[in-house]
């Protein structure tokens, strides 16, 4: 991660002017200044990375200026250089927070030996502080399948490579698992992995988590941010659930793939960086080109090399072997010995069709565990799961009947042998073409009206449909951009 802004506080004129004119020849914007107070003024109005700081100076002892900048959340890192330095010195102020310590006369060789070194410890500092925050997962891919096997090929011939992969699937079949196995075989597996959840992240920050902004940008912007691209440089970034970014970060973010250049939000320095890009989604994107919700010249620069995930009711194979896994981790972690599973779990187990996938999986055989008799084996009364409609429980089955009744009592719908059809003009679809809508319009019927069930309710009404809340979004916007009255 490059150094934008250096400053350089000492009172001796000709080292001041040296190393000014050094450093930005190696174009970084450099204040030089002679006095502590001159010092604090500058940090006080804006971000600076590195500060070489003289010992001796005017107004004080230039080591007073790593406790003044202790406190400061985005401090720069301080070079101390003296021509009157002492081990005992030294040692104290590397102590107090000094990056490194300098004895005069030093060579500007040295200069930017330190400066890259600083750098590279910069970013090493920021990407820990970033992944510290992250929960994460090390789990390894599991399965004998013929599609496992496959799979794992395919991530040992592209992971060696630069190439940018688009990996596709279901919710819950592994995608993420399979991105951090692509970082970990591949040449930059020693520098960062950067994880950025598309879909969870409001669209007016997503410009700004992606590549930073400059202080006072936007209302809030109280310092200069590094964006998870500049985190990610030398690295590798996994762009998790791509499909849910709009089209303007979609243009921004093709310049990218391009050029591996960009400006933060709010500023004017092109920013170059070098990353490989992993993405995720479970939205088949060809069919978002057709629609016109994703850019067509970004979705191929997106899937040079895609990835497809089995679901897990196609390979059945490997259920009992990520089940019994699941059991020994969560029997370890809750502190619950059990002595397997009984014949009736592993019937269900393999029967059902897992709609979740493997994260459905991994969550029921936790549930299980918790709920089991200490010294027993897990019964089919603590799995929650049911091998087809008849065997629902009471209270699910009670439920359904609510929304069954709910549904009928709208003049909008009528009900034949469970399935709903949206009427044209509140008049009986007999069947006549001139009667029958399009399918948008059935689209657009059936997510108004399930929004109106949910009582506007928009992040509900999107898991009915079984869509994002940002394509939702998306259609309800569109619908009043045609006139209609949107609940």
């Amino acid at each position: 991660m490059a150094f934008e802004k250096i400053i350089i506080l000492d009172d001796e004129m000709i080292i001041r002017r040296s190393l000014e004119e050094h450093l930005r020849r190696r174009r970084y914007y450099v204040a030089s200044v002679s006095t502590i107070a001159k010092a604090k003024a500058l940090l006080a109005q804006d971000n600076f990375d590195l500060i070489f700081v003289d010992v001796k100076l005017p107004d004080g002892d230039g080591t007073e200026l790593l406790a003044h900048l202790a406190p400061m959340p985005n401090r720069p890192l301080v070079v101390i250089i003296t021509g009157f330095g002492t081990i005992e010195s030294a040692v104290k102020c590397m102590r107090d927070g000094a990056f490194e310590y300098l004895m005069k006369p030093f060579s500007i060789d040295l200069i930017d030996v330190v400066v890259k070194k600083a750098e590279a410890y910069s970013q090493l500092l920021k990407v820990n502080r970033y992944l510290s925050t992250e929960q994460q997962k090390e789990h390894e891919i599991l399965g004998r399948s013929s599609q496992i096997v496959h799979l794992k090929k395919m991530i040992r011939k592209v992971s060696t490579t630069e190439a940018t992969v688009l990996i596709t699937g279901e919710s819950g079949t592994g995608k993420e698992l399979v991105a951090r196995e692509l970082f970990r075989l591949s040449p930059r597996s020693d520098q960062p992995y950067i994880r950025v959840n598309c879909a969870a992240m409001p669209e007016s920050l997503i410009e700004s988590e992606f590549f930073g902004h400059e202080k006072g940008s936007f209302t809030g912007a109280s310092h200069r941010r590094e964006g998870r691209f500049e985190l990610a440089n030398n690295g590798t970034i996994l762009l998790d659930e791509i499909s849910e970014i709009s089209p303007r970060i979609q243009s921004k973010l093709l310049r990218v793939l391009q050029e591996q250049e960009f400006e933060r939000v709010g500023g004017n320095k092109t920013i170059k960086v070098n990353v490989r890009i992993l993405t995720t989604t479970n939205r088949n994107l060809l069919k978002a080109v057709e629609h016109g919700e994703f850019r067509e010249d970004l979705y191929y620069r997106l899937n040079v090399f895609p990835i497809i995930m089995p679901t897990l009711r196609d390979r059945r194979v490997d259920i009992m072997l990520l089940a019994e896994r699941f059991l020994e981790r969560y029997a370890r972690k809750h502190g619950i010995q059990t002595s397997g599973f009984s014949k009736e779990v592993v019937s269900l187990l393999q029967e059902y069709d897992w709609p979740g996938n493997v994260r459905e999986l991994e969550n029921t055989i936790e549930r299980a565990v918790i709920l089991t008799e200490n010294g027993t084996d897990v019964k089919g009364s603590v799995l929650g799961i049911y091998s087809n409609l008849n065997s629902l429980p009471e209270q699910e089955a009670a439920a359904r009947e609510q929304v069954t009744r709910i549904v009928e009592k709208t003049d909008e719908f009528q009900f034949h042998r469970g399935i709903t059809f949206p009427l044209n003009e509140g008049k009986a679809n007999t069947g006549d073409g001139n009667n029958i809508k399009s399918l948008d319009e059935m689209e657009k019927d059936h997510i108004l009206f399930t929004l109106r069930l949910t009582q506007g309710n928009r992040k509900q009404a999107a898991e009915i449909l079984n869509i994002s809340t940002r394509t939702l979004r998306n259609k309800l916007n569109q619908y009043r951009s045609e006139g209609t009255v949107v609940p």
